[in-house]
């Protein structure tokens, strides 16, 4: 089965434009999550899609049962590949990822996905801290602006620093194109 698995996180209908909480970027980043998904595919590579449902009420989005929780087209899941749903950040909180990995062997994640301040820090983080070797894909990763203390903070700002923060101590953030020229067991 090989030391290292693909995990996709919440690239869902919601985020895309039309969704209920589009993100900057998403459409792109999603072309390019596809491409590093298609050559893990080709490659045999273990490919885990996460998927999170938001079950408090009056959820702004990925409302349970809801086209916009739905796993985007243009990386659904084929075959028998793992779906897990989450309803944490954190896609190992309450859920049998961190399982799941052990029982198949797996020490090494490449990582990417959507929100990037949101789903993406906190799940690469929790790897990290769980001893994997994580791998953060940062153009298949995307977000939105954000608003701190009456300042708004544009997407590309917000994306720069968690990506810098995740590199400086949780692993290695590399573009797509980076992973496509990278060797997988």
């Amino acid at each position: 089965m090989g030391t290292q698995a693909l995990l996709i996180v919440d690239i869902q209908n919601d985020y895309f434009p039309g969704g209920n909480w589009p993100l900057v970027g998403q459409t792109d980043a999603a072309e390019r999550a596809a491409a590093v998904l298609a050559a893990f595919r080709a490659d045999g590579a273990p490919v885990i899609h996460i998927r999170h449902e938001i079950l408090r009420p009056n959820a702004p989005f990925f409302v349970p049962g809801s086209a916009g929780a739905a796993i985007h087209p243009s990386v659904a899941p084929v075959g028998e590949e793992t779906v897990i749903v989450k309803h944490f950040a954190n896609s190992f909180r309450e859920t049998g990822l961190q399982a799941l990995l052990a029982a198949q062997g797996i020490s090494e994640l490449t990582i990417l996905g959507s929100m990037t301040q949101n789903c993406i820090d906190s799940t690469a983080r929790a790897a990290a801290d769980l001893g994997f070797g994580v791998t953060v894909v940062h153009d298949a990763c995307a977000t939105l602006d954000l608003t701190f203390n009456g300042t708004t903070i544009p997407a590309a700002q917000v994306q720069a620093a968690y990506m810098a923060a995740l590199a400086f101590g949780f692993g290695r953030v590399v573009s797509a194109a980076e992973v496509l020229a990278m060797p997988r067991p």
